[in-house]
């Protein structure tokens, strides 16, 4: 068998465990918020310092991909893994151990740090396992692993909580340390570059990163403009090492840049479907925690079984077929939320299916043509940064929804919802709406022919850019 049929198979196989991985991943980054409250009253803290539960963790785990990402360039897969699954099972036996609030913080810390290695491995094995031509089928696997980690995540965390206790909430990561044999079995052996790291490049982007999370979070004007001094520093830092942790040219490939560009903007939109429709499921609906995290999980189910589809129409029919597919999807979901933002839960809930597929497709699609600008040299470092946006953007986009929320609506912008109470949710739903159509139109005639389909160009062509 041939070189590229060997990484072929081991791709495959890496991808079905990775599947797995990732379900544990996902879950391990939302399941604590359900207990947030029962563990505030248990440990005597204040709201303040039970947000760091989230806050912390969503910090660590930001700068761990952009370090990891940065570090697969010049180290074994193998070794990171490794490295990331011993810090993550570390900070899960900490938190199992918990017996006062800083425990519980510092295993949260440690496992977010661990499990950042975890969306560079899905961005890499893709990459660097198989051809442009077959690479959206391994990231549709990637999507199925996720979309089932955001259905099984509530239902798991409630059982969990409801037969022990939440400490038990730590264990569960655990199974992601069983999976290593596997990884080491099927990696195949890498001839690491090595070479210095711009470690103090990496600090300041780390720094900024930080701060710019906890900016977000406790809605901090101080430490913004922090964050934004640090990414200063950095820029000055990279422009001036001999080998510096993030070389600048690499926005130079207008491809990549436009993808990052996009990536933004669509993964802004879409976390207001996991953000905002609780809230909406909530106040409009008034279901309780338990019967929101079910309403949810239909449409996060189909996604699963869906979402190898995605992967293949990007194989057959192209990235720019699955985005526009996607954004119809989503378009639709949109719409409807903005109609009937009053309908009952169960209309909710198949509405919620088109715009999770569609955003799951989106991603897909995104990713697929992102790789393909990337020379393989630096293809941990630019995926690696796709994650971390992707991840600053679901944080900023949050708190922005949050803030028109607490506003709240008087009238409603859109003339065809007739539910009374739901204005400022059919409103939110509406500007979602015409972003995408406006999205769509600038991809058609703009980004669709720098956003290079993969197949349609050699890897190494950076300078084509």
């Amino acid at each position: 068998m041939n070189t590229m049929g060997t990484d072929i198979q081991s791709g495959i196989r890496l991808m079905r465990v990775l599947a797995f991985t990732m379900v544990i991943s996902v879950m391990n980054a939302t399941m604590f918020n359900i207990v947030l409250p029962q563990m505030k009253e248990e440990l005597g803290i204040s709201v303040t310092q039970v947000s760091w539960v989230f806050s912390f963790y969503t910090l660590f785990y930001a700068v761990g991909v952009a370090i990891f990402g940065k570090l697969a360039d010049k180290y074994s897969l193998k070794s990171l893994l490794t490295f990331g699954l011993a810090v993550l099972a570390l900070g899960s036996l900490i938190g199992l151990s918990a017996q006062a609030f800083w425990m519980v913080i510092v295993g949260r810390i440690l496992q977010a740090a661990g499990a950042s290695i975890i969306p560079v491995m899905a961005m890499l094995i893709p990459i660097r396992y198989f051809p442009p031509e077959n690479r959206g089928r391994a990231l549709g696997i990637s999507a199925t692993g996720l979309a089932l980690g955001n259905a099984v995540g509530p239902v798991v965390s409630a059982l969990v909580v409801g037969a022990f206790h939440w400490r038990w909430l730590f264990a569960i990561p655990l199974l992601m340390v069983f999976m290593l044999p596997f990884y080491r079995k099927y990696l195949t052996d890498e001839q690491p570059k090595g070479g210095r790291v711009d470690w103090l490049g990496g600090s300041l982007l780390a720094a900024s990163i930080a701060s710019c999370v906890l900016a977000v979070t406790q809605s901090s004007w101080g430490l913004g403009a922090g964050s934004a001094l640090l990414l200063v520093c950095f820029i000055l830092r990279v422009r001036t090492a001999a080998d510096p942790f993030i070389r600048l040219d690499l926005f130079r490939n207008k491809g990549y840049t436009l993808g990052l560009i996009t990536a933004v903007i669509v993964m802004s939109i879409g976390f207001s479907l996991p953000y905002l429709t609780p809230q909406l499921l909530a106040d409009v609906q008034q279901l309780s925690p338990a019967w929101i995290g079910f309403t949810m999980v239909p449409a996060a189910l189909v996604t699963a079984i869906l979402g190898k589809q995605g992967g293949k129409l990007a194989d057959t029919r192209g990235n720019s077929f699955l985005f526009t597919a996607a954004s119809l999807l989503l378009l639709l979901c949109f719409a409807l939320l903005a109609l009937f933002t009053g309908a009952p839960a169960l209309l909710i809930a198949c509405f919620l299916i088109f715009g999770t597929l569609g955003q799951a497709f989106m991603q897909i699609a995104l990713s697929n043509s992102i790789s393909g600008t990337l020379p393989r040299e630096r293809a941990g470092v630019g995926m690696g940064l796709l994650s971390m946006i992707n991840f600053l953007s679901g944080t900023v986009s949050t708190l922005v929804y949050s803030k028109v929320l607490d506003h709240g609506a008087g009238t409603a912008w859109n003339p065809f919802n007739s539910f009374t109470g739901t204005f400022v949710f059919s409103n939110i739903y509406l500007i979602l709406f015409a972003l995408y159509v406006v999205l769509l139109v600038i991809y058609r005639l703009y980004l669709k022919r720098h956003l290079i389909a993969p197949g349609q160009m050699k890897e190494g062509a950076l300078s084509r850019f």
